[in-house]
């Protein structure tokens, strides 16, 4: 019983984690709306699959190295930064393409890239690993079984890949995709610049 409440707490703030918007809600909600709700829900899958891979991290002591060596958790700030400023180019940069050439584009983007994509940015966020880590650290005992560690990763994935696929199908709907349409110049402008701050503040303003 005292493991399900354990389990629970950590779910719930896991679950409030993944609806903070982010890179990956930006490349969910563009691949669902811009290209199909198939390849948003493959963008959910590498978002899961990142957010399982850092839980797995987290709960092994991945925060520990991070702060006991400031200099490989810059390192992995600076490059994440970096990855997140050049997905805000690709997007501002096709912002003004209308709609039918950025299809015709996407139309070459596979499922598997769409995961690798979602994956990708996920992982650019080192930030994810220590907040995990947190959370494990204010929520779980002392003493845990060992099946935690498989459990708390998959627990992780079905959070972050169940939200995002909830965003993929809401979004890939006929509504938000005529608005996107409409004012696709707009939208992805202001994507961008979101993916910027988000890639600049990772590099110089977290702490």
């Amino acid at each position: 019983m005292e493991s399900l409440i354990v389990l629970g707490s950590i779910a719930l703030a896991l679950m409030l984690g993944a609806i903070s918007p982010g890179p990956a809600f930006i490349y969910v909600a563009k691949n669902s709306i811009a290209i199909s709700r198939k390849h948003g829900l493959f963008t959910a899958l590498g978002t899961g699959t990142g957010a399982a891979i850092f839980g797995f991290l987290a709960v092994i002591g991945l925060q520990a190295v991070l702060l006991a060596v400031p200099s490989a958790y810059l390192a992995l700030k600076i490059c994440g930064g970096l990855y997140l400023l050049y997905l805000a180019y690709k997007i501002i940069k096709h912002a003004k393409e209308p709609i039918e050439q950025v299809s015709a584009t996407a139309r070459v983007m596979s499922f598997a890239q769409a995961y690798r994509l979602g994956l990708i940015t996920q992982l650019s966020n080192p930030k994810i690993a220590i907040i995990l880590a947190s959370v494990f650290t204010a929520l779980l005992p002392k003493e845990f079984p060992t099946y935690y560690y498989f459990v708390l990763p998959i627990l992780c994935f079905f959070i972050d890949a169940g939200w995002y696929s909830l965003v993929a199908v809401a979004l890939s709907a006929e509504k938000p995709r005529k608005v996107y349409l409409k004012f696709k110049k707009v939208f992805d402008r202001i994507a961008g610049g979101v993916m910027t701050l988000l890639g600049l503040k990772l590099i110089f303003g977290m702490k």
